[in-house]
């Protein structure tokens, strides 16, 4: 297809802006490696720079002498999002499944109580008298990924206009007539129909399992069950304190001076590292699955 002058303009424009946009969403995460691995005396001295006088690895050094607690943090952190996912991908399906269902009697009840969700909630307090005192979750796995599985109802939304747009209802009545159930229906049509959605809502709640720590702040206080986000949270107090006067009048003069700001860096560097790694697995699916289960219906 031949491109008019105009075209070939707005095209030339529409690129350069996108590179432009690109180099300004990869420049700060450039910035915090390359951080991670200055000198403390030259970021204190120069502040952050690409750069840098004096490079060292003090800050990766610190961490890997807390080696065994990193690698336990970073299971828990896996584990919870693996399971928490794949758990609330499956809740959040099967609910949006007869809310897709034209021949559901109850499906526009059954809508405005999952919209209700997304705007009002119970509050700090009452969620956590729930968890704490009845459902027993305080200091256990459970407590890292149960409150989160069913806390938007945006994700339920998405998946029912991707079903109601996207899987036609004759397949579903095809199933029906050669005497399917509903259980094998979605999870032998439904599922494997939803790919790009499944993928979209996914990449959410994984990116949300893996960044949560209020979960862990409420409801943790077993050191062994906090995952790598709570983890960097306390090794930076630790660090915190060994710098401040305080640890100084208590551990005496001789207090060594440790890396704190090329430490935030190497921790900003260590936390997001899984997700740069997976995304770029996922990202055929974002655009598609957003536009595709949210502009329709």
């Amino acid at each position: 297809m031949i491109q008019t002058k105009g075209e070939r303009i707005f095209t030339g424009f529409s690129a350069v802006v996108m590179v432009l946009l690109t180099v300004f969403a990869f420049v700060p995460f450039i910035l915090i490696l390359v951080a991670s691995f200055t000198d403390e005396s030259a970021l204190i001295r120069d502040g952050y720079s690409f750069f840098p006088d004096k490079l060292s690895l003090d800050a990766y050094a610190y961490m890997v002498s807390s080696a065994s607690t990193f690698l336990r943090s970073y299971g828990v952190s896996f584990l919870v999002t693996i399971l928490g996912t794949a758990g609330g991908l499956l809740i959040s399906s099967m609910l949006a499944y007869p809310m897709s269902r034209k021949d559901f009697k109850y499906r526009n009840a059954l809508a405005f109580i999952v919209f209700f969700t997304m705007l009002f909630s119970g509050g700090i307090v009452p969620s956590y008298i729930m968890w704490t005192k009845y459902l027993h979750i305080k200091d256990t796995l459970a407590a890292l990924i149960v409150p989160n599985l069913l806390t938007n109802g945006f994700y339920v939304l998405l998946i029912r206009n991707y079903y109601q747009n996207n899987v036609p209802a004759e397949l579903t009545e095809a199933a029906q007539i050669d005497g399917a159930s509903e259980m094998r229906t979605f999870f032998r049509i439904m599922l494997p129909l939803s790919v790009p959605v499944m993928a979209t809502v996914g990449l959410f709640m994984g990116l949300a399992y893996w960044n949560d720590w209020i979960n862990a702040l409420y409801f943790i206080t077993k050191p062994e069950y906090y995952g790598i986000q709570n983890m960097l949270i306390r090794l930076m107090n630790n660090i915190q304190f060994l710098k401040s006067g305080q640890a100084s009048s208590v551990l005496g003069a001789g207090t060594v001076e440790l890396p704190s700001t090329a430490i935030r860096m190497a921790m900003a560097v260590i936390g997001i590292l899984p997700i740069v790694i997976v995304l770029p697995f996922l990202q055929k699916y974002l655009t598609k699955g957003v536009v595709i289960g949210a502009v329709k219906g």
